[in-house]
């Protein structure tokens, strides 16, 4: 009772009371009509109109460009004897960890007035020209992407034996018929990539706050987050918003479950052979190396190099400063509260966030994977799909609107404006994503072994953490680190969440940058960045020193 009492919440009942308000401001106390239209007229008036076409159009060409450049990455990897491919997955990884919003600040601070490009004596007014606008926010938006097209198209290839290839040949078709039927076979992977990548792109609020903004790019959700930061707060048509990017998601997904609609794509048999990887000649090998050197070059390395040398420029953006190479910005950021504060306060949030989201999300994982499919288990795989299809900002501007109505303060319940509700809509937006995370390793762990145990004498808890716990150690691990990397460096729900007096990292950096500290604040991006990555060391080093020998070799491949 507690579990599902938690869940609604947490998930349903910010959502959903919010939602509502766009068609009856006065059932909320939001307006004096009981139902109407007229959010909806203002949320698509000529600018905001605007907005959702140029979102729509944005999220059209990223997923077209991200699915191929991911199509081509995944082939790469699996079907070709290419060196260094191993190296192309951890790019991949890297890339997933890596919010938006620090991507497009890396460019930002290069080619900035007085960036980096122009403190080295380089012009950066092509280059700035063509990224500060759609061509730049589509390329940050593309880089993002393709980390989801990768694993939707991969996993989905992975599976592909090679039979299907060798049956075109024996019927003499070329290279060129057996690509084609492979693209074909390949069809939900590359589909759930662009349906994907689609909804990622139009609802990211980490480039809309940035590179679109400082651009005057109109975009749907930084729209939306103006409507709640606003005075008067404009719930109503906030709420508007949202529903019209719902439909944007719905209408892709729509057109994937359309495109495969009465189609059969089932390739896995007890016949299926692995593939042979394809042989590159030197030529081959040496130009698609050059690609994919090329490929992280622009992916990681330039917003790298962007973010690690303003951090060494003192008065970066500004004309105080002497702008010499130095540590002084680190200086500052670790030596003041001001600075340094938001990395300890982000740091105990996610800590705390992703352990209870794990220990829900194995809850969830398991009645996911129960044998039969329980009215509960449906219930609760419908409010996790919804909630994976919601923007992080609806939930930020949801839990704004209906944790501060007047109703929970006659109950003396005050959550508005305290870490507490911080918690919740972290652990709102990260126990979706750590529970898909889980639900595979859960899926393989037979309820035999544990009815085995209790028939040896062992309690219900005693067999879970001697039977199912190292089997599942390792993924538990994986989806706690990547939570905490996730909610460490959140951005849309620490933004309109933070409560007064207190920075979560994300709003540290994004105030750093508002006074024009671009030094201190890109000192903060790369020490967080920093923090993340050696705590990802350390966690996965003493699970290697301190696990028991059993839990090391279970889920580990040579």
């Amino acid at each position: 009772m507690a579990f599902w009492v938690l869940i609604i919440a947490i998930l349903v009942v910010p959502i959903l009371l919010f939602l509502i308000v766009a068609f009856s401001p006065a059932l909320l106390s939001q307006g004096t009509q009981w139902f109407t239209l007229d959010a909806f007229k203002q949320a698509l008036n000529s600018q905001l109109l605007v907005a959702f076409i140029d979102s729509t159009v944005v999220g059209i060409v990223t997923a077209a460009l991200s699915a191929a450049i991911g199509f081509w990455l995944a082939w790469t990897v699996q079907r070709t004897d290419l060196p260094g491919r191993r190296a192309l997955t951890g790019i991949v990884f890297a890339l997933l960890l890596a919010p938006s919003y620090l991507i497009a600040l890396g460019w930002e601070r290069l080619l900035e007035p007085n960036g980096v490009l122009q403190v080295l004596g380089i012009d950066a007014t092509w280059p700035r020209e063509v990224m500060y606008g759609p061509v730049g926010i589509v390329i940050v938006l593309t880089v993002k992407g393709i980390p989801f097209a990768y694993l939707a198209i991969s996993n989905t290839l992975r599976g592909l034996g090679r039979e299907f290839e060798d049956a075109v040949r024996v019927h003499g078709g070329g290279r060129l018929a057996s690509a084609r039927m492979v693209f074909t076979l390949l069809a939900p992977g590359v589909w759930a990539a662009l349906a994907i990548v689609f909804a990622e792109s139009v609802s990211d609020f980490g480039v809309a706050s940035t590179l679109a903004n400082d651009s005057h790019f109109l975009v749907a959700t930084y729209s939306l987050y103006m409507a709640v930061d606003s005075f008067p707060v404009q719930f109503p048509v906030a709420a508007a918003i949202s529903w019209i990017l719902l439909l944007l998601i719905v209408l892709a997904l729509f057109a994937q479950s359309r495109a495969l609609r009465g189609r059969s794509f089932r390739v896995l048999s007890g016949r299926s052979r692995p593939p042979a990887r394809e042989h590159l000649g030197p030529v081959r090998a040496t130009l698609m190396g050059l690609a994919f050197v090329v490929l992280a070059l622009l992916t990681l390395g330039v917003p790298t190099f962007g973010a690690v040398s303003a951090s060494l420029i003192d008065g970066l953006g500004s004309l105080a400063g002497s702008h010499q190479w130095d540590l002084s910005n680190y200086r500052r950021v670790l030596g003041s509260p001001d600075l340094g504060g938001p990395l300890v306060y982000s740091a105990w949030l996610a800590a705390v966030t992703a352990t209870i989201a794990t220990a829900l999300a194995t809850v969830c994982a398991r009645m996911l994977a129960a044998r039969g499919n329980t009215s509960a288990g449906r219930l609760l795989d419908f409010i996790l799909l919804g909630a994976v299809a919601l923007p992080g900002i609806v939930f930020a501007a949801g839990y704004i609107f209906a944790y501060n109505l007047p109703f929970w303060a006659a109950l003396r319940i005050h959550l508005y404006g305290t870490t507490a509700l911080l918690l919740f809509a972290y652990l709102a937006t990260g126990l979706p994503s750590t529970t898909r995370v889980l639900v595979g390793t859960l899926s393989q762990v037979q309820n035999s072994m544990l009815e085995a145990s209790r028939v040896h004498g062992r309690g219900a808890a005693k067999a879970w953490l001697t039977i199912v716990l190292p089997v599942i150690a390792r993924p538990l691990l994986t989806a706690w680190l990547l939570t905490f990397a996730a909610i460490l460096l959140e951005l849309p729900v620490s933004q309109l969440l933070a409560p007064p007096g207190k920075q979560p990292i994300s709003v540290g950096i994004e105030t750093a940058l508002g006074k024009y500290d671009f030094g201190g604040g890109t000192a903060m991006e790369v020490l967080a960045i920093l923090f993340a990555l050696a705590i990802v060391g350390a966690a996965f080093a003493a699970f290697r020193l301190l696990a028991p020998a059993g839990w090391r070799v279970i889920g580990r491949t040579r």
